[in-house]
């Protein structure tokens, strides 16, 4: 599930940012490259004179003695971070990754994010599911060892790196990061020793996982789906996916999209025993923000609508879903034999020009307690209206059919929010906000669906829609004032605000929304397009 925990993650972000960065000038110290920075962290607090002018001394010191030891140093760092184009991962080079330029017989590990880790290895690379570990032979036969790097030997050859790595992409969340399987990622020096090559691959492998929240919509494309086609969409295909905690309902359901991200079939990690080399992995996804995709760090610039329109190429998503409705189609005539060419009337006819307006309902918590009464006034207004149920065995090409065909999607806030990856950029997405979840729809939902080119409108309820007002007095501040309720933490709302509560809506009052929706949608069919203002 959703955890509403980003605002911790940003306090997070920002101390971990600024630790990091006096960590790099605390580095960049010992090679005098940046002195001054740091004279100004240390004389920020009004030093004493005395203890201004050692540190100064010891700085001049450093820049006389250090620099010729780094003019003839030939360390692995100065390797991962050489600038040498010859050093370059193929399709790696991308905005703002620290592992762009990786040297043959290496890893580079980038650890920057708060969200997530992602380690690139080149060269003679090689998968090891019995020992959990990922080895790469090193043909170069470096002499030096970067910090912190192991010194000891088997007889496969020396081990000169060793990383480990749990390749998800909630890093900050210790809880679950704890259940995610642990790669080592280790580099050997040459030698006659090899483990043997079972199967041989000429393209790269991106390696992850698809445990965690996996079963929930919104984590299975935020943790997995936008971070795998980030990742290796610039690989143009060519790419194979190593996938651990692997499951064949996840293959299944997202089988369509993984074929347009790779050609060759997706491997589990731990099932398949066999060795399989590579000339280069990905270990761990990146990750730009929730639903989105930031065109500034992508190569080509793509953005959240290149991944949706990755559905809609000839050899996409649309056509496996053309392909089925044909066939069901087909298995309907062939049910009713006596059903042939059957002949619409005027009401049918004018039925086809009505806006399409998608209901995605809610079983349980947070499901609109009169929906038939909503059914009813949108088509009054002018809709044509269909509930969607979606579980989690839905096939994902049938609940994309439903969305990509519609101009309007109502839904209360929760995972099936998702779904709005499915709808036409230009299409109207209005969510329901139930009490205390003001803050999580905007962050997950909202500001994602704008990104996306969708005219979105947040519908927040009052007090007299929700359940709540049934269980607890209107002074409550479970009432009147939610973010109350929710600093206390995150056991707080999901045991109040998410599992507790349902919502009767003031159809008087949604009203308005849908009005609105309605006249900007026939303005935007009839090529009137104005603006949808909140």
């Amino acid at each position: 599930m959703v955890k509403y925990q980003r605002k911790n993650l940003y306090s997070q972000w920002k101390k971990s940012k600024d630790y990091y960065y006096y960590m790099f000038d605390e580095e960049e110290e010992s090679s005098c490259s940046y002195p001054f920075p740091l004279i100004y962290a240390y004389t920020k607090k009004r030093a004493k004179p005395k203890f201004f002018y050692f540190a100064l001394l010891s700085l001049l010191s450093c820049c006389l003695i250090l620099p010729p030891l780094f003019l003839f140093s030939n360390s692995n760092f100065s390797l991962l971070h050489s600038s040498d184009k010859e050093g370059r991962g193929s399709g790696t080079d991308v905005d703002g990754f620290l592992c762009s330029a990786v040297p043959n017989g290496t890893i580079c590990c980038d650890r920057s994010s708060i969200r997530t880790d992602t380690c690139v290895m080149r060269g003679d690379v090689r998968t090891h599911s019995a020992s959990s570990s990922i080895v790469l032979y090193n043909t170069v036969g470096l002499n030096a060892y970067a910090p912190g790097l192991s010194d000891g030997h088997d007889d496969e050859g020396e081990v000169i790196q060793h990383e480990k790595i749990r390749p998800y992409t909630r890093k900050w969340e210790t809880s679950v990061m704890g259940t995610i399987d642990e790669l080592d990622l280790i580099v050997r020096k040459e030698s006659s020793v090899h483990q043997r090559c079972d199967v041989q691959h000429d393209v790269p492998a991106v390696v992850f996982s698809t445990g965690g929240y996996t079963g929930n919509l919104y984590h299975e494309f935020n943790d997995g789906i936008l971070p795998l086609y980030i990742t290796s969409q610039h690989f143009n295909k060519k790419v194979v996916f190593v996938m651990l905690e692997y499951h064949n309902w996840w293959i299944t359901k997202y089988g369509d999209i993984l074929s347009e991200l790779s050609d060759f079939p997706a491997i589990d990690f731990s099932g398949d025993k066999r060795i399989h080399c590579f000339p280069e992995a990905i270990v761990g996804l990146r990750i730009h923000d929730e639903l989105t995709v930031d065109s500034s760090l992508m190569e080509g610039n793509k953005t959240i609508r290149d991944f949706h329109d990755l559905w809609t190429e000839p050899t996409g998503l649309v056509l496996v879903v053309s392909s089925r409705m044909e066939l069901e189609a087909q298995s309907r005539l062939a049910m009713s034999p006596s059903v042939v060419n059957p002949i619409k009337t005027k009401t049918e006819k004018r039925g086809l020009d009505k806006p399409k307006l998608v209901i995605v309902s809610r079983n349980g918590s947070r499901a609109i307690t009169n929906e038939n009464s909503l059914v009813k006034m949108a088509e009054s207004i002018g809709f044509l209206v269909e509930v969607l149920r979606p579980e989690r065995t839905t096939e994902l090409a049938k609940t994309y059919r439903v969305l990509n065909s519609s101009d309007v999607m109502i839904g209360v806030h929760g995972a099936a929010m998702t779904h709005f990856l499915f709808m036409k950029p230009g299409s109207v997405f209005i969510q329901v906000v139930p009490l205390g979840t003001e803050w999580a729809a905007e962050t997950y939902y909202g500001e994602p669906a704008g990104k996306f080119g969708l005219r979105y409108i947040g519908y927040k309820i009052l007090p007299n829609e929700s359940s709540l007002c049934n269980d607890y007095d209107k002074n409550d501040p479970i009432l009147n004032d939610p973010s109350s309720v929710n600093r206390k933490g995150w056991e707080f709302t999901k045991k109040i605000y998410l599992d507790r509560q349902t919502v009767r809506l003031d159809l008087r009052r949604f009203q308005k929304r849908l009005l609105r929706a309605y006249y900007y949608t026939v303005a935007r069919k009839n090529g009137r397009l104005h603006h949808l203002s909140e």
